[in-house]
Formats: C-alpha cells, structure tokens, sequence
C-alpha cells in the first residue's frame, strides 16, 4: 500500500501562530481549508476531539461534502457515545462520503479531562473499555442477525444495525505509548497512531507493536502513523530562524501544559516521553526538533521537522523507511502550512518514492 498524508482539519482561522482564540464555526474557512487539503494532496485529515471542542461528525460529515477524496479521520473517545450508537453514525458518515470514514479510539490520556465528560475510570480500565469497544464496532458492523453482548463495560440484547459500512468495515485507529496502548493496538487496531520521536525510539515503538500484533495471533501488523508538525522554508536557514519565531511564540502561549497533571508533568507516557527525550538535546537524527514539545508541555504532538523543502521530505523519507505508512503533518500556521506542504512536501516524497519503485530489483 501506499505511502499517505494525514493532517488536522481546523474549523476557523485561529491557530498557535496568530494567537486567535474564536471559537466560532466558520464554514466558509472549513471549506476551503478541506479544498487545500483535497488538492495538495493529502489523503487523510484527523478530526479531532476534546471536551472543549466541537462535534467530530458533523465537522467530518460536512467536510466530505467539500471534498471528493480526502478521507475524515474521527477522534473518538468511548466514554463519550455508546459503542453501537458510534457504530451506526460511523457507517451513516461512510455512506454519506463513499466509503471515506475512518475512527481513531483515543482511551483518554488525562484523568481531569475525562472527568470533565463524567469519566473516572482508571488508565488500565479505559484500555479495556477500549479494547471491548472495538470489538463491539466491528461486530455491528459485520452481523445481519440480533445479538446479545454481556461485557465488562458493555451489556445489550437483541441488537442489529441495518447501516452497513460502504466496504463492509471501517478502519479502526488506536494511539500511544503506553504498555496498555500497545497491547491493544498491536492486536486490534487497523492503524497505530506515533507521535514524531527519533528514529531509533520510533524503531523500537514499531518493534513493540508488531511483537503485540503477533503475541495476538496476528499474520499482519497495524499500519504506522508518525505525526509531526514541520516548519519549513526555501532553504534551512530560513526555516530555522522561522521555527525560532514560532517557538518564541508558543513559549508565550497561556495555555501551554494544559494537560498537564498538578504539579505540571503530564499522565500520558506519549507526552512523558516527548518532554524526556527533549531533555536529550534539541536536534535529533536528520531535522528533528523539539523545544516545540517543551514549550507546550508536550500536550498532543508537538516535536517539529525543520528545514528546507528538501530536508523535510528527506527527514519523511527517513521514517518511511523504517516502516511508516501514514504520516501526518499539520503546522502550527495550520492553514498556510498546509499550503506549503501541499505544494512542496508531498510532491517531494512522493517523487522520490516513484523514482525508487521504477529501479529494477
């Protein structure tokens, strides 16, 4: 399969750079931010979720009316719908797109945060939760006849669901860092969700959730998502005093750190690990860099790719060959970003790879 692009859809023009904090829908921005996405290339574009934000579907169900190809990915917490309930509305959005849907299970990463929507189940209960979840998805999805459930977090009778996925399933993502989170992704999850670290961390996390995938009786292994958010320029001179003007800004955020735990240091392991290994140093491999991840208290991906055009896509193309299938890249002037690598990146990686597969073996 393909090497694809991911990014995040933003629903209004406020981002980390020019400081907006609207939290107005704006359709006219959604459309045309999608439009960019659509036409630069990209294949994916996350819908993300928190407490604050707005409804993932009904942003993705109006993005695919905007688009033909681009494929909605929706942040989907359990605590926050009932499984078959999120069964149906996922395959109603693959109906209403062609076939475009895709879910990405997130089990919670902050307690405060969960307990905002009245969830106060411990780390090692929402990966279970999670786990019986994805079962129960691809159960609604798949059978023509009632069934009954009786789980530890999930018990109905009597159900089926006449709204059938456009290609009889959905692909299910799942994301960390954690022990839990490789135990559950490497033996459920059609996509594994990373957040950008060196290449030999990246290596063994990849190394972790095959061996999970075979310790499940897998024959494959999820695919790799690697997320970055890259600040790039026509040369790297250029770039790095342009992300340096970015970390400048971030460091002046208020709300940086804001998932963090009392006394500031973060409960997910994907956030502790970004913060330690930008304690390491600052530069990593070919372009990697993350000041970003401390300045914003690692709250989501945060670590960068810098450099010119060409750098960055080289930087990619470093992942890929460890084994990366997916790769997400959203800035952190999202929309001019995204113009960016619409119109450089992608090509760039793209070539490349088209050049590789036309060498004779």
């Amino acid at each position: 399969m393909p090497v694809e692009f991911i990014s995040a859809i933003n629903v209004n023009g406020s981002n980390e750079v020019n400081g907006g904090g609207d939290p107005a829908l704006d359709v006219a921005f959604l459309r045309r931010y999608a439009r960019v996405l659509e036409d630069g290339g990209f294949d994916y574009t996350l819908v993300p979720y928190n407490s604050t934000f707005h409804d993932p579907f009904t942003v993705a169900a109006a993005l695919t009316q905007f688009t033909e190809r681009l494929r909605p990915i929706i942040a989907l917490r359990p605590n926050t719908m009932y499984p078959t309930v999120a069964a149906k509305a996922l395959a109603t959005l693959d109906q209403l797109s062609g076939g475009r849907a895709v879910v990405h299970l997130i089990a919670g990463g902050s307690d405060a945060e969960q307990a905002r929507e009245g969830d106060r189940l411990t780390k090692a209960q929402r990966y279970e939760r999670e786990e019986e979840y994805i079962r129960i998805l691809r159960r609604v999805w798949t059978s023509t006849a009632p069934f009954d459930h009786a789980g530890a977090y999930y018990s109905f009778e009597d159900f089926v669901s006449v709204v059938r996925p456009v290609h009889g399933t959905i692909p299910v993502s799942v994301g960390g860092s954690s022990d839990e989170a490789y135990r559950v992704g490497g033996a459920l999850g059609d996509i594994f969700g990373l957040w950008g670290e060196p290449l030999a961390d990246t290596r063994a996390q990849i190394d972790r959730i095959a061996a999970e995938a075979r310790a499940a009786g897998r024959a494959d292994t999820p695919r790799i998502w690697v997320t970055f958010r890259p600040i790039v320029a026509p040369t790297d001179a250029l770039a790095w005093d342009k992300a340096h003007r970015v970390l400048e800004i971030l460091r002046r955020r208020p709300n940086a750190g804001r998932w963090a735990a009392p006394g500031g240091a973060p409960q997910n392991v994907g956030s502790q690990r970004l913060l330690e290994i930008a304690a390491r140093q600052d530069v990593h491999d070919r372009a990697l860099w993350t000041p970003t991840a401390t300045a914003t208290g690692a709250a989501g991906a945060s670590t960068a790719l810098v450099g010119s055009y060409e750098t960055v896509a080289a930087a990619i193309l470093d992942y890929i060959d460890l084994g990366a299938e997916l790769i997400s890249i959203r800035g952190y002037d999202n929309l001019n970003d995204a113009i960016d690598y619409g119109r450089y990146i992608i090509p760039l990686v793209r070539q490349e790879l088209a050049g590789r597969s036309a060498v004779p073996a």
